[in-house]
This record gives C-alpha cells, sequence and structure tokens, in this order.
C-alpha cells in the first residue's frame, strides 16, 4: 500500500519510514503539511500518517483539506501525536476527519495493527464507491432510479447530481430506424 508519512523531525520521520517499508508499504515522505499536500496533488495516496504539531501546515489543517476534496478516493488518516489524548484532543482530531491515532514514541505492532483496519477500511469504501456509482436504468424507458427509490428522467438524475443541462437532438441511427418510417407512414396517411 502507498503511504504519506508526514513528519517534521527528521528522525522520527526516518524511524515511520524504516518502519513502513519494514511492513511492506511503498512509502512517500513530507516533512510538513504543505508538502504533504503537493505530494497528494501530484499522487494518489490511501493513507497517510501524520504527525500533529508541525510548521506550515499541521496534521489536523492537513487532514481537514484532504476532507474537503470532493470526489476523491477516500483517504485513511492516521495522526501521530506526543499529546495526550484528553477528550479535547480527540474531539478537535474527529472534527477534523481523523479516523485514527498513535501516540509517540511509534509502536511497530500498534502501527501494524492501525494499517491492517486501514487496508480493511478503505477496500470496503472502494467496494461502496463502486457500486453508489452503479446507475440503474430502466432498459425500455431509460428513466433511472434515485437513492429514494424514485424513477425520473436520465436528464433529471443527472443534471441534480452535476448541474449539467441537456439539449435534444436525434443520432443518425434513430433517425434513419425511426424518424424515416414515422415520415413514411405519415406521407401514407396523408395521400389517403
Amino acid at each position: 500500500m502507498k503511504i504519506l508519512a508526514v513528519e517534521d523531525d527528521a528522525v522520527s520521520r526516518a524511524v515511520l519510514r524504516q518502519a513502513l517499508l519494514k511492513l511492506g508499504h511503498d512509502v512517500r515522505q513530507a516533512s510538513d503539511g504543505e508538502e504533504a499536500w503537493a505530494i497528494l496533488q501530484q499522487e494518489p495516496v490511501r493513507v497517510v500518517v501524520s504527525d500533529w504539531s508541525m510548521p506550515q501546515m499541521d496534521g489536523l489543517s492537513l487532514c481537514r483539506r484532504i476532507r474537503a476534496t470532493l470526489g476523491a478516493e477516500y483517504t485513511y488518516f492516521i495522526l501521530l501525536t506526543a499529546r495526550d489524548a484528553t477528550g479535547e484532543n480527540q474531539q478537535a482530531a474527529a472534527d477534523a476527519g481523523v479516523d485514527d491515532f498513535l501516540t509517540k514514541p511509534l509502536n511497530f505492532d500498534e502501527l501494524w495493527n492501525r494499517l491492517r483496519v486501514a487496508e480493511r477500511i478503505l477496500r470496503y469504501a472502494t467496494q461502496v464507491r463502486q457500486l453508489e456509482e452503479l446507475m440503474p436504468i430502466c432498459s425500455y424507458c431509460k428513466k433511472v432510479r434515485d437513492d429514494k427509490n424514485y424513477w425520473q428522467q436520465i436528464e433529471g438524475y443527472i443534471n441534480e447530481r452535476t448541474g449539467s443541462e441537456f439539449s435534444h437532438s436525434i443520432c443518425p441511427d434513430c433517425y434513419k430506424r425511426v424518424v424515416i418510417p414515422q415520415l413514411e407512414e405519415l406521407k401514407k396517411s396523408s395521400q389517403r
């Protein structure tokens, strides 16, 4: 799994990188949230292990920015911190969108367990996204069923989700197959 390790302390970053490599992961590194964000814009990374306190952009700000990105694959975010696990700190992290915590100093077994959970969650997130992307459409009238089990014209369904507007036309195949026979039938009926 590709993991982004974000840590401003060079020694702690090296320890985290080595632990992730030892667990068989592909590791990218960043020294703060700004650098991590730049990496995330260049390549997809499904797991971020980030220090909380960093210069430039801290771990919570990075997590908020990731969560604000629409349409992206879900990113599992593990916050690495030396802070006490007070209710206030846990609430601040949960409000930012953090999935899990690891405390410093890094414990290899805890890291392994958290990453196993991350893999399961990401697998399920991918399956849910694939199911959500299915569009149930009637093979006869081409109406689409929405999340509330309401059937509507495909144009309305897509417009509600994307804002796209539609103009209607006739493709060459339908013109030959449908319109020309209708025109010929109209000619015949008007000649009678």
